[in-house]
């Protein structure tokens, strides 16, 4: 049953599912062949990671992310990322 009356809440999602929802995104746009790995500190460089391709930030409670794409050959670059 829904109750219209109560005050407005807040909903946290964990930082893992929002990660999977970018990657899943991306994926899904015609010209993305893959994900590749992001820039990664020292201590990282030989683990593969479940976020792989994707960096995401928390700053003054604004997200923020980028997504590293691996794309098809002959494809446009701009209009792909447009579509991303």
């Amino acid at each position: 049953m829904a109750d219209n009356n109560r005050p407005p809440g807040k909903t946290t999602v964990s930082p893992e599912v929002l990660v999977t929802i970018a990657r899943m995104a991306a994926l899904s746009v015609a010209g993305v062949s893959g994900l590749a790995r992001a820039p990664l500190g020292v201590r990282r460089v030989f683990r593969r990671r479940a976020d792989e391709g994707v960096r995401m930030t928390i700053e003054d409670g604004l997200l923020g992310g980028d997504i590293y794409l691996v794309l098809k050959d002959s494809v446009n670059i701009r209009e792909v990322g447009r579509e991303v």
